[in-house]
């Protein structure tokens, strides 16, 4: 009796989740990314071996290993699912509707910048969906490296890394401070007098933290006393309440300093300059709808810098598209 040829026995949820174990190397972490259960992601692998003759992964007492099959198969698997995208993308040409998804991650100071690019994005392309995951630093790297994202937009990129990335906006930090802070009226204050205070920081992996202690150590300043707290939007509560000082992105307190609620006080080596950036692993080829955001942020970056070293304010050019009605309600 003939067996039934590869084609037949495949389906590609068994490659979706297949892919998703392969890069996360966890059925665990598999599972959360694609919101099932561990065991339904495990009878999904054990059905794809059936129909593979093959096994792909093994346990080695907690570890779980990739075996040669499933290697072989990953390559495959990332060539079928971008010919699919390119398929759907030339779909939704020919229909007149650019459709498909676009997974980005974003550090945290970065949050102050993307909405801005995602609001120009969209009103191009009204039926892109759109998911942004923000994080911290340390966690963007970790989700470059098991690939959960089409795009990861961070400072201080490794450069060790086989990652492509593209630089688009300056992001300068600053020191913060309450107004009335003797530090504003001091007659050249240094980073001295600025490190006798609480300082308020972020968590380990923080980008911002990262770029401030590298700086400090520079300088050859201790920081003896700090304040871990979790967010910038902690932070900035910690510096009105009298708390402590700190180091923050500016456009993360631009509002706050037009307001009178921040102040900044002008110190030597301030302020400390990185970029952000569009990253992508080089052996993970854009997809048809990344590489519309890409060319899309190119042509927005000699708008973004502009916009950007100004007052924080509302991109110009682009108006909101509503949803069509349903049952006579708009949303």
């Amino acid at each position: 009796m003939t067996r039934p040829s590869l084609l037949n026995r495949l389906t590609f949820r068994q490659l979706q989740v297949f892919q998703a174990v392969h890069r996360q190397q966890s059925y665990s972490r598999a599972a959360e990314q694609l919101g099932l259960t561990q065991p339904a992601v495990s009878a999904q692998i054990r059905q794809l071996e059936q129909a593979l003759e093959q096994p792909l992964f093994k346990y080695a007492g907690k570890t779980l290993h990739v075996l040669p099959a499933a290697d072989a198969l990953a390559a495959s698997v990332t060539s079928i699912f971008g010919q699919v995208s390119s398929l759907q993308m030339e779909l939704s040409e020919i229909a007149g509707t650019i459709r498909g998804e676009l997974n980005l991650a974003a550090v945290s100071t970065a949050q102050y910048v993307v909405p801005h690019i995602l609001a120009r994005f969209r009103a191009r392309y009204p039926e892109v969906t759109i998911r942004l995951r923000v994080c911290n630093r340390s966690q963007a790297l970790e989700r470059l490296a098991e690939r959960r994202d089409d795009l990861v937009i961070m400072g201080m990129v490794p450069q060790d890394a086989q990652l492509a990335f593209m630089p688009i906006l300056d992001n300068e930090m600053i020191p913060v401070v309450w107004p009335g802070h003797p530090l504003l009226t001091a007659d050249k204050p240094s980073l001295e007098d600025f490190a006798r205070h609480y300082v308020l920081m972020r968590e380990p992996g923080s980008g911002t933290r990262t770029a401030f202690e590298e700086f400090a150590a520079r300088e050859r300043v201790s920081l003896p006393h700090t304040i871990e707290l979790g967010t910038n939007e902690a932070i900035k509560q910690g510096i009105m309440a009298h708390l402590g000082v700190a180091v923050l992105p500016r456009l993360a307190v631009q509002l706050e300093i037009a307001s009178g609620l921040l102040a900044s006080p002008k110190l030597p080596g301030f302020p400390l300059k990185r970029s952000w950036c569009t990253v992508y692993p080089k052996d993970r080829p854009p997809s048809p709808v990344t590489e519309l955001f890409l060319r899309c942020v190119r042509e927005l970056l000699p708008e973004l810098n502009r916009h950007f070293s100004g007052p924080l304010e509302p991109m110009p050019g682009h108006s909101v598209v509503c949803l069509p009605a349903v049952d006579g309600q708009q949303f």
